[in-house]
């Protein structure tokens, strides 16, 4: 699987410089830097490198996952409930919004080096680390993208607090390669999928166009990371001969706080592999 130069890609790194010996050693080094222009390089360093066929899948000299990543001083984080939402009809508020949107990808970059890490030694085929390796490049791509339009608004990431929801659920499925499956793409991740088009639409109606057309190129690469997750959850259900909607909301049901929320983009979640089989009865059970 080929990785798409853009705009926001860095050069061809030079490996001894980034020291990158095997992929799950790039993950991990990537994972655990604080300095998030480095983690970002190298997390889309060590894609290009693996997608090359330039790397080894692991190394002996490979450092031990982290539980947490290397993050800097600020955001400080705090409870989700303390994290205000805000009205794009001021630029406040859409700094608010583009803030915990880089947040979110922030997390996502390290969530897919996490799982490549993590699980290196699972029984899963090389292209299990392609899908995720693509995701890697691409949420760090997206987490540019948003840090460049804060900037440009005079804002940057680490100025608001933030939650740490996400990595939570990935510390909680650390030791489960189809719970995580179940938890990060197809709930997480899925969760963009319903709510990022009608951002578009408010950011438009109030004239920020430059942060629409941010989230349009991110809502159109999520597409594709929710259809690894789901291609992935399906092929570890098929090899254990389980029934994947099934299985996915037993997974949910010990690993995942809070009830799945509606409103549900069905078709983007249906084209990425999502068919409402999985989700539609947990709504229900949730709010009865």
């Amino acid at each position: 699987m080929a990785v798409a130069e853009d705009q926001h890609s860095v050069p061809r790194p030079d490996l001894e410089r980034l020291g990158i010996e095997s992929l799950r050693g790039g993950a991990v080094q990537a994972i655990c830097s604080a300095d998030l222009d480095r983690k970002t390089e190298l997390a889309q360093a060590t894609a290009r490198l693996w997608h090359a066929r330039r790397l080894s899948l692991r190394s002996p000299r490979d450092l031990t996952v982290p539980d947490r990543p290397g993050r800097p001083d600020k955001p400080v984080l705090t409870p989700p409930t303390q994290v205000k939402k805000r009205s794009l009809h001021t630029l406040h508020g859409r700094i608010s919004l583009l803030h915990a949107l880089a947040h979110i990808e922030l997390n996502a970059v390290d969530l897919a080096l996490d799982i490549v890490a993590r699980f290196a030694t699972e029984r899963v085929p090389q292209s299990f680390f392609d899908g995720w390796m693509q995701v890697a490049f691409e949420e760090a791509k997206h987490f540019r993208m948003v840090r460049d339009r804060l900037r440009a608004l005079g804002a940057d990431y680490g100025d608001l607090p933030a939650h740490d929801g996400l990595w939570q659920a990935a510390h909680d499925t650390r030791n489960d390669l189809t719970a995580r499956l179940a938890v990060v793409p197809l709930i997480l991740e899925a969760r963009g999928l319903d709510v990022t088009p009608s951002l578009q639409v408010g950011l438009r109606a109030v004239g920020d166009i430059e942060s629409a057309e941010v989230l349009k190129v991110i809502y159109e690469d999520e597409k594709g990371h929710v259809a690894v997750g789901a291609k992935w959850f399906r092929f570890l259900c098929a090899r254990e001969r389980k029934d994947p909607a099934a299985t996915f909301q037993a997974l949910v049901r010990a690993n995942f706080r809070g009830p799945l929320k509606a409103p549900f983009n069905d078709i983007a979640r249906a084209e990425a592999g999502l068919t409402p089989s999985f989700y539609r009865s947990m709504t229900a059970a949730t709010n009865h």
